[in-house]
């Protein structure tokens, strides 16, 4: 061999004398100066154990627990250590044959294998629970009782913000995302328990325990010298106040809506109601399944959560967004009116106006407290037929660009999951839908709310925080503050959005026409004594299928405002389905959530009121009859409208 390649073969060499000496070396630390392993592995009757930690509280904006933890417990099998056993006592105290035994048994080693656990009985009830307590050393070693925390929810509501935990499924372990999870585990599958699962959850701890030949408990390994603690998950703060959550799940009694209420100074909600709503309670403990499927089947979908997931035309309630557009384009002045007779003629089809007097759209403010579909039919075809634009396809497009700044036609990011996007049409969904060939004639609802348009409540109520600020916004969201925590998951619910470049002249304009619409329009029903409320109210045409033909339906009811007019501390969205005109019913319940809000209680004037809100049915009759689940509004449930009166109006 060549003289050359001797210090070669040398660095070889030493490379895997080097490789053995770490190998040695560490065996030597194992084996001999640690003996962690080498006492686990020589103790056969040292059995490893789970610890699951407490699972984080969620508190509202005035700390007040919206749910809490409750213990109990899953009836384990190992198949392979089932063996002499009285399976015919065990089964009576489960109540379940034979047949029955031997199928879980089948599943738990089709789902987890023989020598590992798997849920062969979950969340026992209390009196099987005691029953096998006493008896639980004839079923061992193969069986196990394991405590497993549930949710339980005081105040009946907000079942759809904070959602439910459930065992985690095998589609789900095969995510890399939940690699960490074993068969067993719970997690969370909606709301917030699913967005602020890592945060909530904690972290697991290993305890090791002595069994003896019997399979009994001795104690703790080594005094618990290998055993990791379980670490509690972090708590939750929520800008959500409860008192004002039950109260909108309250007032959408026996109808079909939604609720979003919105402090515009921060982003935070106050309050997201889906009617109908249900009892959070329902989804935890031993019916939790059968429960759900009764909630997932039943005709009035109370699983749906329409405050971000139901999408409607906006109506009359979109038209202040149409006038900020003009004013920010320079299109029009506030004093800008429109001759209205009673309709819009000039695109060859009749447009009604609910008004026909003359100057009632004399000008911008007069427009909105009458609101004029005249005026905001027009406004939107000037806008688009600019001639700054060069043509009505970028001017379309203009208009879509400030719909969208305004947060409409796309997710907005709030922190629960499900949300949708809404609809606003661009110029490609433009050429799409008329092949090319169109003009501002062609979609000049979308001025008026309707047509190629559709929204969510939560998309309405974040508009009117931007009408609020003069300007700009804060992701809505519900979570406040996460307790020890220093990571950055809420810096994006911290940035302001600043919507456009409108003048602030532009923004009091279309504010002291919204101003007008409750001192003396169609939205009286919202006004609160010594308070400033601007608001609108929109109508939005509902078509539905019936007997496979397209009918015209009873319209949907909008309302939107802010309050107070100067320095607003909430902004509301609230529509009810089916139920006419937006002051009918949308706004006295908007009028009473931001009552209860801004003074902490309501007015002894408003009894009325009220009453007609809790008993007024406006959900289809059919639908409401073909309704199979028992209390459906958890926050309602079992109590009379005396007894709901009796907490807002004490003598």
């Amino acid at each position: 061999m060549s003289i050359y390649n001797q210090p070669r073969r040398r660095v070889i060499q030493f490379i895997f004398i080097g490789l053995v000496l770490l190998i040695v070396s560490r065996l030597f630390i194992l084996q001999i100066i640690d003996k962690k392993y080498s006492k686990l592995a020589d103790a056969n009757s040292v059995v490893r154990k789970v610890v699951y930690p407490s699972r984080g509280i969620i508190f509202d904006r005035k700390g007040r627990s919206v749910l809490r933890n409750d213990v109990m417990y899953d009836l384990m099998v190992t198949p392979s250590n089932v063996k002499k056993i009285d399976t015919a006592y065990l089964c009576k105290i489960l109540g379940i044959d034979m047949p029955e035994f031997k199928k879980r048994i089948v599943a738990a080693i089709v789902r987890n294998g023989r020598v590992r656990q798997s849920v062969f009985a979950p969340l026992l009830l209390p009196d099987v629970y005691g029953q096998l307590q006493e008896s639980m050393y004839q079923f061992q070693p193969g069986f196990e009782l394991m405590p497993r925390q549930i949710r339980s929810y005081p105040y009946s509501g907000a079942a759809n913000i904070l959602g439910y935990i459930g065992e985690i499924s095998p589609q789900m372990q095969l995510n890399p995302a939940y690699k960490d999870y074993n068969m067993g585990d719970y997690l969370g599958m909606t709301g917030l328990e699913k967005t602020y699962e890592h945060i909530l959850m904690g972290q697991r701890g290993i305890q090791y325990l002595v069994k003896d030949n019997l399979n009994r408990t001795q104690g703790a390994y080594e005094k618990g010298e290998f055993d990791t603690a379980a670490i509690a998950g972090k708590n939750l703060r929520l800008s959500l106040d409860i008192d004002l959550q039950v109260l909108g799940e309250r007032l959408m009694h026996n109808k079909i809506g939604s609720i979003v209420a919105i402090d515009p100074q921060t982003g935070g909600i106050l309050a997201m109601v889906s009617g109908p709503s249900f009892d959070p309670n329902l989804l935890t403990g031993s019916y939790r399944a059968r429960n759900f499927n009764k909630l997932f089947s039943d005709t009035t979908k109370p699983l749906f959560n329409r405050a971000i997931q139901g999408t409607y035309a906006p109506g009359s309630s979109m038209k202040p967004l149409t006038a900020l557009v003009a004013l920010d384009e320079g299109i029009i002045t506030p004093d800008f009116g429109y001759p209205c007779h009673g309709a819009y003629l000039s695109c060859g089809r009749r447009i009604a106006c609910e008004h026909s007097e003359a100057g009632h759209a004399a000008n911008l403010r007069l427009a909105i407290s009458h609101s004029c579909n005249s005026y905001f039919v027009n406004l939107y075809r000037m806008e688009v037929d600019a001639k700054k634009w060069g043509g009505v396809e970028k001017g379309h497009q203009k208009w879509y660009e400030y719909m969208t700044s305004f947060g409409l036609g796309h997710r907005l990011g709030i922190d629960i999951p499900g949300e949708y996007a809404g609809y606003a049409i661009d110029t490609v969904g433009m050429n799409k839908r008329y092949h090319g060939q169109w003009n501002s004639c062609s979609e000049l609802y979308v001025g008026m709310g309707q047509g190629a348009v559709a929204v969510t409540p939560l998309q309405m109520a974040n508009a009117m925080c931007i009408i609020a600020n003069k300007g700009f916004y804060y992701l809505p969201h519900f979570v406040n503050s996460i307790d020890n925590d220093v990571s950055d998951v809420l810096k994006k619910f911290r940035d302001k959005h600043t919507v456009a470049h409108v003048k602030d002249t532009a923004y009091q304009s279309v504010i002291l026409g919204m101003e007008d619409v409750v001192e003396s329009g169609t939205g009286r029903n919202a006004q609160i004594e010594g308070v400033i409320v601007c608001g609108k109210t929109g109508t939005a045409e509902n078509n539905g299928i019936v007997n496979g033909q397209l009918k015209k339906m009873k319209s949907h009811a909008f309302f939107v405002a802010f309050a107070p007019r100067d320095h607003p501390k909430i902004a509301v969205a609230v529509i009810v389905e089916n139920s006419g005109y937006g002051g009918t019913f949308a706004a006295p319940i908007a009028g009473l959530m931001m009552e209860k809000y801004l003074n902490d209680t309501i007015s002894v004037k408003k009894k009325p009121v009220v009453q007609k809100m809790l008993e007024t049915v406006t959900m289809d009759p059919v639908v409401l009859t073909k309704s199979k689940l028992d209390s459906l509004n958890g926050a309602t449930a079992h109590l009379t409208t005396e007894q709901i009166m009796k907490e807002y109006f004490r003598n």
